[in-house]
């Protein structure tokens, strides 16, 4: 069944569309990330079903109720702000009882549920101290449990990591991700960052210019990437233009200036279709030279927890190939490129 669901959304500023044309479903207990750089529209998407912006044309519903030009109040929607929006004269669990206290729950009935949404959040010992006491992912977490309190059919959260440092985002994701599961709640997600929308979600929707440009889980979005932008904006990727001349296994042959390459592609690709065959850096590995695609070592750069290093193909054509370890080959070298055909793919 769909918690959510957007037909044909439309948002006009003037003359200029934020957001067109946007169809999505969110089903029950899924977690759903809009992706894509500033000003594609995403959180115009997320202000449209929080009833803070009308859409210019479209519909919205959440369950069988259709809520499009609703107010925010009338939806049963729970929101997290970038910039936590704590009320600053309030203590913790003042802030977090705010929306009970508005709907006419008092006394012990309010405190049972702040003080269970409380231990929920790990705030336990905090509830009197006010937003300025708290640490920013404290300030986060306080945030999060005042939009469950209402018990709202669909959690939606704008980039609500954005202010944190990159530490404590990974342990934010991380939290706001069990909660989600533990509570069994529908959540729309707004994000540019990848990292974010890879390990937190069910499902992503790249959107780019206002416009969905694929959807699809974490795992088809990274190695099965809809066009060249969604593969450059989610993770690094080597793209090498080909020609399909044959099939083979279920897989594809593509002959580029480099070589043939053997990769998974789309069903209905035919022969003679062009394209690009994308290379994550980490499906690529380095032999002895003297394979079917030749190339020479340029550059190598460490990283940490792995060493980036850049290979020129026989047509010039550079690419990074990523490795953990240490590296058996060095600048200068003549290498052999081999490709995990499994996970190099085929994009119109």
């Amino acid at each position: 069944m769909s918690r959510l669901e957007i037909r044909k959304l439309t948002k006009l500023y003037g003359t200029h569309p934020a957001v067109q044309s946007f169809d999505l479903d969110v089903a029950e207990r899924e977690f759903v990330s809009l992706l894509g750089p500033s000003g594609c529209g995403k959180t115009t998407t997320l202000r449209c079903v929080a009833g803070l912006e009308i859409p210019t044309s479209g519909r919205i519903s959440l369950g069988d109720r259709e809520v499009t030009r609703l107010p925010p109040e009338h939806r049963n929607v729970g929101m997290v702000f970038q910039n936590y929006a704590l009320f600053p004269h309030m203590t913790v669990a003042e802030n977090i009882g705010f929306g009970l206290k508005m709907r006419g729950v008092r006394g012990a009935e309010a405190r049972r549920r702040v003080d269970a949404a409380i231990d929920m959040v790990h705030l336990g010992g905090l509830q009197d101290r006010h937003p300025r006491q708290l640490s920013g992912g404290q300030q986060q977490r306080v945030a999060l449990a005042r939009a469950l309190m209402g018990e709202p059919a669909l959690l939606l959260l704008d980039e609500p990591l954005a202010n944190l440092d990159a530490k404590l985002r990974d342990e934010m994701r991380v939290f706001i991700r069990s909660i989600q599961q533990q509570i069994g709640i529908s959540a729309l997600y707004v994000t540019h960052d990848q990292a974010e929308a890879m390990t937190m979600s069910d499902r992503i929707v790249v959107m780019f210019g206002g416009s969905i440009q694929q959807i699809g889980s974490p795992r088809d979005i990274y190695y099965r990437p809809a066009t060249r932008e969604v593969a450059n904006f989610v993770g690094q990727s080597n793209c090498i233009a080909g020609k399909v001349v044959a099939r083979q296994d279920a897989r594809v042959l593509v002959e580029t200036a480099v070589g043939v390459v053997r990769c998974e592609g789309r069903a209905d690709v035919a022969l003679g279709a062009t394209g690009q065959v994308m290379l994550r850096p980490e499906t690529i590995r380095l032999a002895r030279a003297g394979g079917e695609l030749a190339g020479r070592v340029t550059q190598q750069h460490f990283l940490g927890n792995v060493i980036d290093t850049r290979v020129a193909l026989a047509d010039g054509t550079i690419i990074s190939v990523q490795t953990i370890g240490e590296e058996a080959h060095g600048v200068g070298d003549d290498v052999s490129v081999v490709i995990d055909e499994s996970r190099a793919w085929l994009m119109p």
